[in-house]
């Protein structure tokens, strides 16, 4: 109850303080119904936005509503629960990372996305080591633009398509502004949003802080997270303007270890470990320069740096293996301390214009990049014995490496407006790679240098076809690449083996869909998609001669992955009533996922067995998430059940694994409710209750951290919060 006396104290003082400094200077205002106004935009990206062409590909454009997403509590199945396909992997309750992927990518850490905060990448090495540490509060975030893998031409070769988090700007009208959101929970949940913002003269700034913690639902799952962030923007004049932003996140997080089968089935509330931990701080400085030419030209310039580290210090052992008193010692056993420390910087410049070739109307966007991004990578120091979050050595690290990998890249797609109704956008991307690796592995008696150099073209095009106001056909071919990465030739765990001849991963997206209204009352988007994905990066599960399973990380073979994804939204009763104030919103994702290896092989125990046929790991058949949102002016909320199908964690479908580490993950239903009260103008309560029935489900296992095996899904959790914005 401290928390939350503490909550409301703090947003009620901050409240009065600044009505009363109001007061004098302030007239009374219409509030409009910002609710419907809201539900009333698009739910895809337009032909053409920024210096960035959307027409022809299938995108998603999500906006951050606390009446249909717990965002206090930074749960991304229920922020993108009207994508469909969309496949999350949660590595704990908290909310401390994002692991999203599609069409049989990798979710960890969003590892095959290319993800981005306001147009620049997040990743901590985009090349090299893709895994985004980095996480914004959602509580932060205005909207959410996600282009699947037709996104590889303008944002980068990648598989898994492009999503860009867009921080909240300021309100322009005023000098200042604030907003505040104070949120307490189950097992000490807390977390504390604040944000300001305004404009004097020709600046305007946007800054929030956050901090979130609490004890987890498992035991030793406590965290602490930040969260940071500035934007100021300098609009010199009509036409152009530069803004500096900096971001920083960090956390600590006590990690609770893996299960096997059989601890999970007895009960998923145990832990394994209580001396593991985990921590992440990155730091993201930018510069975004935006000049307008003409009505028709427009430049954006963006650089950024990213610098930070990920440490970690685990008791490393298959799930099986108690964290115990080593009766030898005396003590506890030394655990393995992990360290990388990131420094990178990117400068990407896109220009585009509009222009007429004879009666044809054209937009052509070019742009270029370059990256230079470096990892120092220190894995298996020997730590020491203690309990507490200490990264101290007593042994120096087995594996210390200098990574790095530069990255330049051109590109340019082009509308072809053929007619009124139908336009063709092809696009080209020739992108550049060089990848070095100098320093010693094998407990520092193997010298490692490596060098690589990569340089290939990427090509697409895609169809639009207006077939009325409101809908239209559209489809989209585009190429893909993906390089392998650092982890596939140092792992820092002790249960995988690494195959030394990785290849890189080729191949293309392909999309065909329809989408639009009926009326007012309904909403669809509906597409077919396939994926060819070359030569496959993945693990199997292997034994050795003695019987022993082990994991292989290999260029598994060529996979496919083709189905439907489909929204579909009805209003139930201002799409036959639109003067009412009030509406029913009845929204359906439905995705189906058949995804298969058509070729590769694995020899297990000195037989070769064919992978052909075979589902890709982490890879459901069916993803489907069903809401009903009420909304009025003043309330929003939302009922979500969500359904997942089963899915394997390894390339072999392993059924089995005594470790836990590889095996079946079930298929899982869930009940999520949302709900958010405005009152007295600036003021605002939500309420949040996760898993309502409190299924016992996992959505992955895992050989390296933070298990290895059964990660379990956090049970039934409630939050409620206190906001107020003035």
């Amino acid at each position: 109850m401290k928390y939350l006396y503490k909550a409301l104290l703090l947003t009620a003082l901050t409240a009065a303080v600044y009505n009363t400094q109001a007061q004098t200077t302030t007239k009374d205002t219409l509030k409009l119904d910002s609710v419907i106004i809201k539900e009333s935009r698009s739910k895809n990206l337009p032909d053409v936005s920024g210096q960035y062409i959307f027409s022809g590909k299938k995108t998603n454009v999500i906006y951050a509503d606390p009446g249909k997403a717990n965002l206090a509590g930074n749960n991304a199945r229920t922020l993108f629960s009207q994508v469909p396909g969309i496949n999350v992997w949660e590595m704990d309750g908290a909310g401390l990372q994002l692991n999203i992927g599609t069409r049989g990518t990798d979710m960890h850490r969003s590892i095959e996305t290319n993800v981005r905060q306001n147009g620049y990448n997040t990743n901590s090495d985009v090349v090299g080591y893709p895994e985004n540490h980095y996480n914004m509060p959602f509580q932060a975030i205005g909207e959410v633009q996600y282009v699947r893998g037709s996104s590889s031409l303008q944002f980068g070769s990648q598989f898994g398509g492009m999503v860009n988090f867009k921080i909240k700007q300021p309100d322009t009208t005023k000098i200042f502004g604030f907003e505040s959101e104070q949120t307490v929970g189950s097992k000490r949940f807390f977390n504390s949003y604040n944000a300001i913002g305004g404009k004097v003269g020709k600046v305007s700034y946007y800054a929030y802080f956050d901090a979130r913690s609490g004890d987890g639902w498992r035991p030793d799952a406590a965290f602490n997270y930040h969260a940071y962030y500035a934007n100021i923007k300098y609009q010199f004049n009509t036409k152009g303007s530069l803004s500096f932003q900096f971001s920083r996140s960090d956390y600590v997080q006590q990690i609770a270890g893996g299960l096997t089968d059989a601890m999970y089935n007895a009960t998923s509330r145990q832990s394994t470990r209580f001396r593991n931990f985990f921590k992440p701080a990155i730091n993201i400085p930018a510069l975004i320069f935006n000049y307008n030419f003409s009505k028709n030209t427009r430049l954006e310039v963006t650089s950024h740096v990213l610098f930070g580290e990920r440490s970690s210090v685990q008791y490393i052992a298959a799930s099986n293996v108690r964290d115990t008193v080593n009766k030898t010692l005396n003590t506890y056993n030394p655990r393995q301390v992990d360290r990388d420390h990131y420094k990178s910087f990117t400068t990407e410049a896109r220009l585009l214009t509009n222009y007429n070739i004879g009666s044809v109307s054209s937009t052509l966007t070019t742009g270029l990049r370059y990256a230079n991004g470096s990892t120092h990578r220190q894995q298996k120091g020997v730590g020491t014995t203690a309990s507490d979050f200490d990264l101290s050595l007593v042994k120096d690290y087995g594996i210390d490496l200098d990574l790095n990998a530069i990255n330049y890249a051109v590109f340019a797609e082009n509308i072809f407006r053929l007619t009124s109704k139908f336009s063709f956008t092809p696009g080209v991307r020739y992108e550049g790679i060089k990848t070095t690796i100098d320093g010693v592995v094998n407990n520092r008696n193997t010298p490692v240098n490596y060098k690589r150099d990569r340089s290939f073209p990427l090509f697409g095009a895609g169809l639009q076809y207006q077939l009325s106001s409101t809908s239209q056909l559209y489809g989209n071919f585009s190429q893909a690449y993906r390089p392998y990465i650092y982890a596939a030739v140092t792992p820092a765990d002790q249960l995988t083996l690494v195959d030394p001849n990785m290849k890189d991963s080729k191949g293309y997206n392909a999309d065909l869909g329809y989408r639009g209204k009926l009326g007012s009352a309904f909403t669809f988007d509906v597409n077919g998609f396939f994926v060819h994905y070359g030569n496959r990066a993945g693990t199997l599960t292997v034994q050795d001669a003695g019987g022993a399973n082990h994991l292989y990380l290999t260029t598994v073979g060529d996979a496919e992955a083709k189905g439907i994804e489909a929204y579909t939204e009805l209003s139930l009763i201002r799409g036959f009533n639109p003067q009412s104030g009030s509406d029913l919103r009845l929204f359906n994702t439905l995705a189906y996922t058949c995804g298969r290896y058509t070729s590769g092989s694995i020899n297990n125990a000195g037989v070769n067995t064919s992978l052909v046929g075979h589902k890709i790991e982490g890879t459901p058949d069916w993803t489907n998430r069903t809401g009903l949102t009420y909304l009025t002016g003043r309330v929003t909320s939302t009922v979500l059940f969500s359904y997942v199908s089963k899915q394997f964690s390894d390339a072999n479908n392993t059924a089995f694994n005594p470790t836990g580490a590889t095996g079946i993950v079930p298929a899982y239903k869930l009940v999520d409710l949302a709900f958010n009260y405005s009152f007295l103008k600036n003021y605002h309560v939500n309420f949040n209750i996760n898993n309502l029935t409190d299924q016992k489900y996992f959505t992955r296992r895992i050989n390296m951290y933070p298990g290895p095996g059964i990660l379990p899904g956090d049970g039934i959790s409630f939050n409620v919060g206190l906001g107020v914005k003035l």
